[in-house]
């Protein structure tokens, strides 16, 4: 593999490729057994519109912070992990900036172009909500370059928490079970985002962002973790009202994780815990997205 694909490799995730289409599909299959039947087609769509629609997002997360991302002093920890290379591919001159805007165009409009083919009124509600996700993501990269308290991590980790709602909304419409799903994964984005805000730290102070970890240190962000995680159980069991007993079982287990990641950062709390429990997190997402995925298809 030559350097250039190995650059598009870690500036797209690819090795987390299959994660975004399960996600989006968890939305859409739920929305399947409250609306109806749909085809192969229908189902290949929707994953197609997951998979283009959150690459894109993560090539503009790049874009915006190309400059801010030169400044990063480690790269053995979150890089790594987000990238199986480990490069970041814009400040290191792998790819120029305008060929990654070229490519967040190319699949934003690939998206985009799937999306207007759903019926009417549903590809009115995915594309406003990608429109939204695209410009909550960059306030929330621009906002938390200067900020007292972390409103841009409030406001930006919304984007995450509509992605599977999206799903839902390709043949579903806004009802309770869509908006429980949001407040069911909500603060759930927000504790993973904080894990991934103590492991970072290094990099954020040298960038000079104002993140949860930045703003009120480990032990507070182990306290933004736990009070998010908190809300998440009881959003978890208002959101097992509607679901059946695989979904239930595959969200409890993905709890459990959970309440396993929180007490190993309740006991130390430092970026080499945070990457200890980061896959947890990640355990848990699947859990939930497939086990809502099986509840649906049987």
């Amino acid at each position: 593999m030559n350097t250039r694909t190995r650059a598009y490799a870690d500036l797209l995730r690819l090795h987390f490729f299959f994660a975004w289409p399960v996600l989006f599909c968890s939305g859409f299959l739920l929305a399947a057994t409250v609306y109806g039947t749909y085809t192969t087609l229908d189902l290949v769509r929707a994953a197609l519109i997951g998979f283009f629609g959150f690459e894109a997002g993560f090539v503009l997360n790049d874009y915006v912070d190309c400059e801010y991302d030169r400044r990063d002093i480690e790269a053995d920890r979150l890089t790594r992990y987000w990238r199986i290379f480990g490069t970041r591919p814009l400040p290191a001159g792998l790819i120029p900036p305008r060929d990654a805007l070229a490519l967040f165009c190319i699949l934003s409009a690939s998206a985009a172009l799937l999306i207007v083919s759903l019926p009417f009124p549903n590809s009115v509600f995915v594309l406003a909500i990608m429109a939204v996700s695209y410009g909550l993501e960059v306030f929330y990269q621009v906002r938390k370059r200067n900020q007292a308290l972390p409103l841009a991590q409030l406001a930006g980790r919304i984007d995450f928490a509509l992605f599977p709602v999206a799903g839902y909304l390709c043949i579903g419409s806004p009802d309770m079970t869509a908006l429980l799903y949001f407040l069911f994964f909500y603060p759930f984005a927000e504790a993973h985002l904080a894990v991934n805000d103590m492991i970072d730290l290094k990099n954020d102070r040298a960038r000079g962002m104002e993140t949860v970890t930045t703003l009120l240190g480990m032990r507070g962000s182990v306290a933004w973790i736990s009070g998010f995680l908190a809300i998440h159980v009881v959003m978890a069991l208002l959101f097992m009202t509607v679901l059946g007993w695989i979904a239930r079982a595959g969200i409890a287990a993905g709890l459990l994780l959970l309440v396993s990641a929180l007490a190993v950062l309740s006991r130390r709390s430092d970026p080499d815990s945070g990457m200890k429990v980061l896959p947890l997190f990640h355990g848990a997402m699947l859990l939930y997205a497939v086990s809502i995925i099986l509840d649906s298809v049987w």
